[in-house]
């Protein structure tokens, strides 16, 4: 299926990065299991920035910078290098397809590479320097955010239109990680699915789109699966 796929895409989810470290948000020992989920609210943000800034901080910059890219992470990029794979669109948020050398991304929720102000729209570096005075403010005064999506704000446009246009043109898509609970993401594999697209998911357990679009489930750990699908694609295809 992925040899004779026209237009191969993938969808990452937060099972990708476990393997990294990376706990998911949700379920046992999840993010939202030990922090309150409203720090990532637009509205708390805006109303408690000093109070919100410190647990972002925790979660996305003292944590998530000490992961490194997994196998499976890698695995993806050398797919896109040799050519079978076109787009990458991810949910995830920490970078580490970015840092496994993918180049074809489109990430929906945004990344946590870069800071955004909230006033003038500039987006800057995430750089340590400007995380040791809370809030961190832009050079115009205004308040800087992650550049990723906060519970109350909508997709980037640029992230809707580049992930319908790849859906639109997929035949075949790998489903890794994923547990399809999260809204509007979710709806892609679904709408690829409703376009006649075959979908390939792996997943150590059952997923919401196991039962009703995944056409071939693999029941493993992405990084474990993924360098066995990559051996068998050397050896039908050196």
């Amino acid at each position: 299926m992925i040899l004779d796929a026209r237009y191969l895409t993938a969808f990452t989810g937060a099972g990708i990065s476990v393997e990294s470290g990376i706990p998911p948000f949700r379920g046992p020992g999840g993010l939202w299991s030990r922090y309150d989920p409203q720090t990532l609210e637009l509205s708390y943000f805006h109303r408690h920035p000093k109070e919100a800034w410190p647990v972002i901080r925790e979660i996305f910059y003292d944590h998530f910078q000490q992961a490194q890219p997994n196998e499976a992470h890698r695995v993806l990029a050398r797919l896109e290098e040799r050519g079978l794979l076109k787009v990458l669109i991810t949910q995830n948020i920490d970078n580490l397809h970015y840092l496994a050398g993918s180049k074809k991304i489109v990430e929906f929720h945004g990344n946590s590479r870069q800071l955004l102000c909230t006033s003038c729209g500039k987006v800057v570096p995430a750089d340590p320097k400007l995380l040791t005075d809370l809030p961190p403010r832009c050079g115009c005064g205004g308040l800087l955010k992650p550049d990723f999506i906060f519970f109350g704000e909508n997709i980037p446009a640029k992230a809707l239109q580049e992930s319908s246009q790849a859906v639109r043109r997929t035949d075949v898509m790998l489903v890794v990680g994923s547990t399809g609970e999260v809204y509007p993401a979710a709806g892609l594999p679904q709408e690829a699915a409703h376009h006649g697209a075959q979908i390939i998911e792996i997943n150590p357990s059952p997923s919401n789109f196991t039962s009703t679009i995944t056409r071939v489930f693999i029941q493993m750990k992405a990084a474990e699966a993924l360098p066995l699908i990559e051996e068998a694609l050397e050896a039908i295809q050196p």
